[in-house]
């Protein structure tokens, strides 16, 4: 019936106002009706005493002047009720029946209320006098009371105000929502929609933002993509055709044969970094990884292929990680600390727990270090200076790698330059 978001809430806060103005509507004239009705006998109670004892205590050839006075003045009509007269038979509503029963507590049994008598419309109350019964009647207006209609009128008209308001309210919320849903729609048809606003309440502007970042993570994937065909283009390539020169003019030449196979191992290594950094390490499942562990164990590793790595590891009880990727992470880092730190100072290996909800892992070499203004560049797919470019080798993507590895993990990369030199690079993550 109600299709949209906008419709569904709209009815729901229409329905639930609705039985809201109801329920205060009966409660209020449940609640109202016996200090109404109280008040209305005390009033009726206090017209029939005085008028009474006005009557009694005058003179009796004064009496029909007073009468005359109290007309004129106060409306109030008294005459004697003649035995046997029609009386009305129509019921009294319940209000006025309560009334009647108080009115007979305080005046007497043969007290009666009619609000009609003999065709006249007014409140008549019927009270006995010296013997006789009087007629005592008075004006209607001088004694109208509020229905409780009246204020449910106002308060239907209050409540349908506040439908507006809410109407435009709701709105007004779920508009990020169609905003959201538009932008998905240019997501499937290919386009990349400007960041949406990250604005409203708590839970919208945490899907906005969660949005935002699927379409900017979308939007770098697609640019790596293409990077990485362009990378493979070039920089496999060209130890290809080197190789094949190679192979054109001789294999007997030995410097030349050494030649070769470095290109090879390049290429080797070259494609590694290709794979590592299509692998996206998402469906890895994280469990409980002895983090000091698995950091002495790659020490170890580097030390058994006569590469010595200086640990210095904090205690940590088992954490959730992804192990391979983080694996694979530490080993890009320490690759680059081996390749651009130099063979005369070994590289080091850190943990760190610095804040009681993170730890840090950094990897500190003696290298000639990276400019300040370079350091965010380098973590860019196939960015390299121009010094790694001639020296080092290397397809650009390391660096690279890592950064994507410690997002999944909620952590961040820092490339920090070294007081004497060298550079440490800084993994800073969240401790779940």
């Amino acid at each position: 019936m109600f299709r949209t978001l906008l419709a569904r809430l709209f009815f729901l806060l229409a329905l639930a106002m609705m039985l809201s103005a109801l329920a205060w509507a009966g409660i209020f004239a449940y609640s109202e009706r016996g200090p109404r009705t109280r008040h209305f006998a005390q009033l009726l109670t206090s017209v029939a005493n005085l008028t009474r004892a006005a009557l009694v205590a005058s003179h009796p050839a004064q009496r029909h002047e007073l009468l005359n006075e109290l007309s004129r003045q106060e409306g109030i009509r008294l005459y004697v009720a003649e035995e046997g007269e029609p009386m009305s038979s129509r019921p009294l509503d319940p209000f006025l029946a309560q009334v009647q029963e108080q009115l007979q507590e305080n005046l007497g049994p043969r007290t009666r209320l009619l609000m009609e008598h003999q065709g006249e419309r007014a409140i008549f109350l019927r009270i006995p006098i010296e013997g006789d019964d009087y007629w005592i009647a008075l004006p209607r207006e001088r004694f109208a009371r509020s229905h409780a209609s009246q204020w449910i009128g106002w308060g239907l008209l209050a409540a349908s105000i506040a439908l507006l308001a809410a109407g435009a309210f709701v709105s007004r919320l779920t508009r990020p929502l169609r905003d959201i849903a538009g932008a998905a729609r240019e997501i499937g048809a290919g386009h990349h929609p400007p960041p949406l606003a990250e604005s409203g309440p708590e839970e919208l502007t945490a899907v906005a933002r969660a949005f935002n970042q699927m379409n900017a993570d979308l939007a770098r994937l697609s640019q790596d993509r293409t990077l990485v065909l362009a990378g493979i283009s070039h920089d496999l390539r060209t130890p290809l055709t080197r190789l094949r020169l190679g192979l054109e003019l001789a294999m007997q030449d030995g410097e030349l044969r050494d030649g070769m196979g470095a290109d090879i191992e390049e290429m080797d290594r070259t494609i590694g970094q290709f794979l590592d950094f299509a692998r996206t390490d998402g469906d890895e499942t994280a469990v409980a990884t002895d983090l000091p562990g698995l950091l002495a164990e790659l020490a170890a590793q580097y030390a058994r292929r006569g590469i010595a790595i200086e640990t210095h590891l904090s205690d940590l009880p088992p954490l959730p990680l992804r192990p391979q990727g983080l694996r694979r992470a530490i080993v890009n880092l320490i690759d680059n600390a081996l390749r651009h730190g130099g063979a005369n100072h070994p590289v080091e290996l850190v943990l760190l727990t610095p804040q009681p909800d993170e730890f840090v892992i950094e990897v500190r070499d003696r290298g000639p270090g990276i400019p300040p203004t370079e350091a965010e560049r380098l973590k860019r797919p196939f960015a390299r200076l121009e010094t790694a470019r001639s020296n080092t080798g290397g397809a650009g993507l390391g660096l690279a790698i890592v950064e994507r590895i410690v997002l999944q993990h909620g952590g961040s990369l820092e490339l920090l330059p070294r007081e004497e030199g060298g550079l440490t690079a800084r993994v800073r993550m969240p401790r779940p």
